[in-house]
Order: structure tokens, then sequence, then C-alpha cells
């Protein structure tokens, strides 16, 4: 475990924006919610990236209800992504979003994106929410799948995250790793391992950058005050995610 503190959101003096980023694999809020909504609003995220949101009969409020909770409101994804989703607090200004929904493996479960474009003052970024494929053949795909749709969004700087199901060295998660900043190996701070709860031992969750983004810290909450080992064993059957990135602001206001 790294210690140390966790910069705050912040917009600095050249107009780049500091933001905290969470990705959460929430397990549809099937566990504790008051301990999962606790374990969010102590992490004070500016987006949160969520893999199995609820899907089926009344997801929208259930969702919604977790984002009231946690001081965030809906951004996109769900039901219409397969699962992932995106909260942002007031902070973030939304430009656009897309749900995204990945070819059908018959015999698996579907699949999608989360994604949005967000501005924080003058600096812009694209947003991706992901939940991989258990198999392995597919979760490859569905990577390269993930680093063409955030070239696609458009923006000069990227954030994406979820459940890989995959370790680092594994050739999914390589694969991403090297187009894109792994936040945990670039700064680490915090915990690693992010399965499971009761017995961390695998770090299979990650939050992923362009190369133009400042990590300045990544890993589990575990010492963070206000998150509590017993919240992070009863939110749900992943460990949480924290980053806090330094994004530039455009060159032009």
């Amino acid at each position: 475990m790294v210690t140390g503190s966790l910069p705050n959101s912040r917009t600095e003096s050249d107009g780049s924006a500091v933001v905290r980023v969470l990705s959460y694999n929430i397990r549809s809020m099937r566990d504790d919610t008051g301990a999962l909504a606790r374990v969010i609003a102590a992490c004070a995220p500016d987006l949160v990236l969520v893999q199995e949101a609820p899907r089926f009969f009344r997801w929208r409020k259930k969702l919604a209800r977790l984002a009231a909770a946690s001081d965030l409101v809906i951004l996109s994804g769900g039901g219409t992504a397969a699962g992932p989703a995106l909260l942002c607090s007031l902070r973030a200004t939304v430009e656009r979003t897309e749900d995204v929904l990945l070819p059908l493996t018959p015999g698996l479960h579907r699949r999608g994106f989360s994604t949005a474009v967000v501005r924080f003052g003058r600096a812009r970024v694209g947003v991706l929410s992901c939940h991989l494929s258990l198999q392995k053949d597919e979760r490859y795909a569905q990577g390269g799948m993930l680093l063409d749709r955030l070239a696609a969004l458009g923006a000069p700087h990227a954030i994406a995250g979820g459940d890989l199901n995959e370790r680092p060295g594994g050739r999914t998660f390589e694969r991403l790793a090297t187009a894109l900043q792994d936040a945990w190996a670039t700064k680490p701070w915090g915990g690693e391992h992010t399965s499971t709860p009761a017995d961390p031992r695998q770090r299979i969750d990650a939050i992923l950058a362009t190369p133009g983004i400042e990590v300045l810290g990544c890993g589990v909450p575990v010492d963070l005050p206000g998150v509590s080992e017993d919240d992070l064993r009863a939110a749900t059957d992943h460990l949480p995610v924290l980053a806090a990135l330094r994004i530039p602001a455009n060159e032009r206001p």
C-alpha cells in the first residue's frame, strides 16, 4: 500500500483541471447500497465510471437513487449500455453522451461502453466506462474497440476505466497499457488489488488515461477518510479504484 494524500479537485492557474475519477463495479446494487453510497461520496469524485449498473426492472430509478445519495447525477449508461454507466458532479459541463452496444457473441453476455465528452472549465476530456468479456478472445477484440472508441470521441484527452476481467500482463491489459497510461502503474497510491474485498489478491479493475494527462495518484482508497473497511466489504464484490488526474486546458479558451 502506498500512503500519502490524494489531491483534491481544483482548477489550476493555467486553466488545467485536477479531477477525481472513480471506477467501481457495483454488482447491480445487489449488496448494501447505503455502504456503496458512503464509499462513493467519501471519494468526492468528479466522475464515476460504473460497471454492472442495474439493467432491468426500474434500473433508471435505482441508478438515480445511488447518484443522489452520492451527491452526483447520472451522465449516461446503465441498461442502454448493457451495464456500464457514468455519473458526474455538477462541476462537469456535458458536451455529449453516447451508449454503445458491442457485437454479441452467442452464448456470452452482451457488453457495451458508456461514453461522454465533458469539460471542467477549459479542460476538455472524453470518458469511457467498460466491463470487458470473461472470454479471452472476445476481451482482446473489445480492447481494440475501446481504443477506437476513445479516438472517435474527438477530445484532446481521454480517460477509460472499468472491470477489465484480466490482470496486468494479460494480452488485453497490455494492449491497453501500451496505448494508454495505466494510472496505478504510473503513480501508485492506496491499495493495488481490487478483487475480492474480503481477500484482495488481484488487480482486474483499472483507470487508464491518454498520454497528455498527468496522473497524480491512483489506487484503492483503503485509508481515505470516510471510507471504512466494513463499507468496502459490504458495498459490492469489487474494490473501487480512485485516481486524481490533471487534465491540460485547451490551447484556446
